[in-house]
């Protein structure tokens, strides 16, 4: 059973298990991130989700009371990192609480261009081993549980592998365009070319106006026929990707949807990673017809 309190906050009971008290408090700065630690943490660490509201721009995220006493409670703290939750790093200063960064597990220089870490195969596996050895440390009494969890979720992520797999072995270097960089780490996991200038991705994504001969190039894209599916930002929209979108419509390019933040449709991380792999084989295939 999990039950969703005020702030995001996940508390995943199940079993004989469903009336023991969390112990830990952990906090996931992106809803990503805070539901990997509830599922590693399972009914010994009470979790909370500062960002998780999938129709707001996360770049806009403006800081609540509620959230600086959040992070001032926790044990565990996981950010991204890379600058995309760099509104935190003032206040985790004076915290107590462990920091994980996603950036530094996967050993990543600051001036790595995508900070969509999500998007990527090895990024939840090393957060939530790093999760699950920091529960264990702090708690060792349920180091099991702790244990059986991990184990359980690395498992989960089969589906997900095996999607991209075939994705790729169907369709490697298959032609695609994106608004920016939110799911790069996917699509060239799965073999896909992308099209796009990456100046073009980097100033959508950095709210900047792209260049003329950018937005031409992109345009060109769409309207040509030269790629098959077009990786849309349903999070973070504005006139000009909403033009695009249009334009890809209008040409019969088929969409891929993606986002910043879990979506409503997905139960966990890994749901919808699979969601996103399978429209990704799905879209390409009504490509081909």
């Amino acid at each position: 059973m999990m039950i969703r309190l005020g702030l995001g906050m996940i508390l995943t009971l199940t079993g004989p298990l469903a009336m023991a008290q969390p112990m830990l408090r952990a906090v996931g700065l992106e809803s990503q991130y805070a539901d990997v630690l509830a599922q590693i943490g399972g009914p010994y660490v009470k979790v909370v989700s500062v960002q998780s509201n999938p129709n707001t721009d996360p770049h806009e995220f403006e800081v609540t009371p509620g959230v600086a006493a959040a992070l001032h409670d926790a044990d565990l703290v996981v950010e991204n990192g890379l600058g995309y939750d760099a509104w935190a790093d003032q206040m985790l200063e004076g915290s107590r609480a462990d920091v994980l960064s996603a950036q530094k597990l996967l050993n990543l220089p600051d001036d790595s261009p995508n900070p969509h870490l999500w998007y990527r195969m090895d990024t939840m596996p090393k957060v939530a081993a790093a999760a699950a050895a920091f529960f264990e440390a702090k708690d060792p009494a349920h180091k099991a549980a702790y244990m059986v969890n991990l184990k359980a979720f690395d498992e989960s992520l089969t589906p997900w592998r095996q999607e991209i797999a075939q994705v790729k072995a169907k369709y490697a270097g298959a032609p695609v365009a994106v608004t920016e960089p939110v799911a790069d780490y996917l699509l060239q996991a799965a073999g896909m070319k992308i099209m796009t200038p990456f100046s073009f991705e980097l100033s959508v994504m950095n709210d900047t106006d792209p260049s003329p001969q950018d937005v031409a190039a992109e345009e060109a894209l769409l309207r040509g026929g030269k790629v098959r599916v077009f990786a849309y930002n349903e999070q973070v929209a504005d006139p000009e990707t909403q033009a695009l979108l249009a334009l890809a419509k209008q040409h019969d390019v088929q969409i891929l949807p993606v986002y910043e933040l879990m979506p409503a449709s997905a139960a966990h991380y890994q749901d919808w990673m699979l969601q996103t792999a399978t429209a990704l084989n799905q879209a390409l295939a009504a490509s081909a017809k």
